[in-house]
């Protein structure tokens, strides 16, 4: 059996780990219908996400938090699983300067650890990007929670839901 077959599937938000029941709930705010599935391995990375749900890397969304620098918002860069983040880019696209978030801001902010941060559901409603390239793409996989729970959407969803702007933050390959 593969983990992608081992995968539980939850539509019982009371059957969830606390994280992501969170998450179920701001997606069930939001009037998304996703189903948050839990992993028995990691699916902390995009390449452990993707391996998880039979995806390539580049359907597996990274909800990445930065910190702006200006106002010290947290700022969500939505992107591809094999893209990096250019932190100019993203930096135009929120008018701020962006500097590294360590784990406490994250999890201060968010409400999640690193490695399940979702694009829903945070404690400080972040400054939210997607990258444009994503919308290449019809189906994406973004984290739920944890580092063992994600959940499937559109890409246009995935923006509605994030309250997230559409911007070229990918860097160059």
């Amino acid at each position: 059996m593969t983990q992608h077959e081992a995968a539980a599937l939850f539509s019982m938000p009371d059957d969830l780990p606390a994280a992501s029941r969170r998450v179920a709930a701001a997606l069930a705010r939001a009037g998304h219908p996703a189903l948050i599935r839990i992993f028995p391995d990691s699916t902390r990375s995009a390449a452990e996400a993707a391996a998880a749900v039979g995806c390539p890397p580049e359907a597996i969304v990274k909800s990445l938090i930065f910190r702006r620098a200006d106002d010290d918002l947290p700022v969500l860069a939505l992107i591809g699983g094999a893209d990096r983040v250019d932190t100019t880019r993203l930096a135009t696209a929120v008018s701020g300067r962006i500097v590294r978030a360590d784990a406490d801001f994250v999890r201060r902010h968010t409400g999640f650890a690193i490695g399940g941060v979702p694009p829903v559901g945070h404690a400080t409603p972040p400054v939210s990007v997607i990258d444009q390239g994503l919308f290449a793409l019809s189906t994406v996989w973004a984290a739920a929670g944890t580092p063992h729970a994600v959940f499937q959407t559109t890409t246009t969803d995935l923006a509605r839901i994030a309250g997230a702007i559409t911007a070229a933050i990918a860097a160059d390959r």
